[in-house]
């Protein structure tokens, strides 16, 4: 091979081989910091990384209007109310929280006073504490006396029946659709746009004698069935992710260009036969997403990936050096250090401790100058351990292990492709760039939303599709 052959070559070596070691960085960091449990935990449960409110505020208060408990749960209007501003109105001692599907709170009205002026809704931080939630602009309030709604004026409209003595009356705030909602004693009374971007606080009001309530921000079980709710919102959202048509011939297509990206060879031989009676010829044209190329080497990608997952790292060598020596030619790229580090990991699994330390010593020293090269410690790291696989450097011994590497080798054929205009593409099959994009537009959307609402979880959202 020519010296410009070979330099038009290492572009290609750079792009998809750093790609590669940088996501092994990656789940290094990932797995040996964190049990898999414990992330998927994480992934799951984001909301309780962000603080709830856990009692009402004491410090910013409408003055003597309203008394709030000792254990800052409860409220009460001890006087008589004079004047329309002489509202005992109480935020929560923090905002909702952003990043989960739903909030929610209630009170128990335990005395509704001479008129029943309570009210409950949520404020901003900006929000006058003299005035009933919902008389002012970013408010919103659901009024015991008269069931009606308020948002930003004092004009109230027909939202739900009236509340008094003995009910229990919750706010919420629904983060898919952009919604406040409330209930009473259990069932839900409506809901409205929420127009406000910035944060909220759950807010409670009493404006006349003797009126009480008490709050509960989750300290005790609420009295509507906020999982159920939850359930059923969820329900609502994968029906209209059901509800999106794809052509046959388009999912049919997007599944086996997978297989043709990875090499699965025999997968998409067996994918044709059973796809033949049911699905109509598929066009392979650039505009629908997919062409051929895909196809290149399909044979030897996939006896490369064998080779790998079976962990016959020096047979893997010798096929690349007699099928695409350019890949292999510079014995330092990232590519055959991610091989020789594989090799490696392979020996210690096979318990042969000194062959792995010689073959360190023979091949790692060439590596130091690569970016990536402290990856070797965690490869040493595994002879410090009588049981590897259960060591904080366990994850090496994993099949995804091995993955990552048969992934990064298919890469790498696939970027020969004389064909192949953009070698990014070799990287990730069609369906894995769909994937992609459609976190993409989520991650727009919750932040046109004020980066509101619950993080995009894919294996969930897969999970709560129907079982076949």
């Amino acid at each position: 091979m020519s010296e410009a052959s070979s330099q038009s070559e290492s572009p290609a070596k750079d792009t998809v081989g750093s790609y590669f070691l940088d996501l092994w960085w990656h789940n290094s960091k990932t797995l040996t910091l964190k049990p898999e449990m414990e992330i998927r935990s994480e992934l799951e449960h984001e909301e309780e990384g962000e603080e709830s409110p856990t009692a009402l505020d004491t410090v910013n208060s409408s003055g003597g209007f309203s008394v709030v408990g000792p254990d800052k749960l409860s409220l009460l209007y001890p006087s008589v109310d004079l004047h329309g501003h002489d509202v005992g109105v109480v935020q929560a001692n923090r905002p909702a929280p952003l990043k989960r599907l739903l909030y929610y709170f209630e009170i128990y009205v335990k005395n509704a006073g001479s008129k029943g002026q309570i009210a409950i809704g949520f404020t901003t931080s900006a929000f006058k504490l003299r005035r009933q939630p919902g008389w002012e602009a970013n408010s919103y309030g659901y009024h015991g006396d008269d069931g009606l709604l308020y948002r930003g004026q004092g004009k109230g409209e027909p939202f739900g029946p009236t509340f008094t003595t003995g009910d229990t009356v919750g706010g919420g705030i629904n983060y898919a659709t952009q919604e406040f909602f409330f209930t009473k004693n259990g069932v839900v009374v409506g809901s409205v746009y929420k127009d406000v971007r910035g944060p909220v606080f759950p807010t409670v009001a009493v404006h006349s004698q003797s009126e009480e309530v008490t709050v509960n921000f989750g300290q005790d079980a609420f009295v509507f069935d906020l999982k159920a709710y939850e359930e059923e919102q969820r329900t609502k959202q994968q029906a209209k992710i059901e509800n999106i048509s794809i052509p046959q011939d388009a999912s049919y297509g997007i599944v086996r260009s997978y297989l043709q990206h990875y090499g699965y060879e025999e997968t998409l031989k067996l994918f044709d036969i059973a796809a033949k009676s049911n699905v109509p010829p598929v066009s392979l044209v650039p505009e629908n997403g997919f062409d051929e190329e895909d196809m290149y080497a399909l044979t030897q990608r996939k006896t490369l990936r064998k080779l790998i997952k079976g962990g016959h790292i020096d047979k893997a060598f010798s096929e690349l050096r007699k099928w695409y020596p350019q890949i292999v030619q510079d014995d330092k790229s990232t590519i055959c250090f991610l091989l020789h580090c594989q090799k490696f990991i392979e020996l210690v699994r096979n318990k042969k401790l000194e062959e792995a330390i010689q073959h360190g010593r023979n091949e790692f020293e060439k590596f130091k100058n690569l970016s990536g090269f402290d990856l070797v410690k965690d490869c040493a790291a595994l002879l410090a351990y009588e049981d590897p696989s259960k060591s904080s450097v366990g994850y090496l011994l994993e099949e995804s292990q091995r993955e990552l590497v048969a992934d990064a080798v298919n890469a790498m054929v696939l970027s020969t492709n004389p064909n192949i205009k953009d070698n990014s593409l070799c990287m990730h099959s069609c369906l894995e760039r769909l994937i992609r994009q459609l976190t993409a537009c989520f991650l727009e959307k919750r932040s046109l939303n004020g980066d509101q609402g619950e993080a995009f979880h894919l294996g969930r959202i897969l999970k709560s599709g129907k079982k076949g």
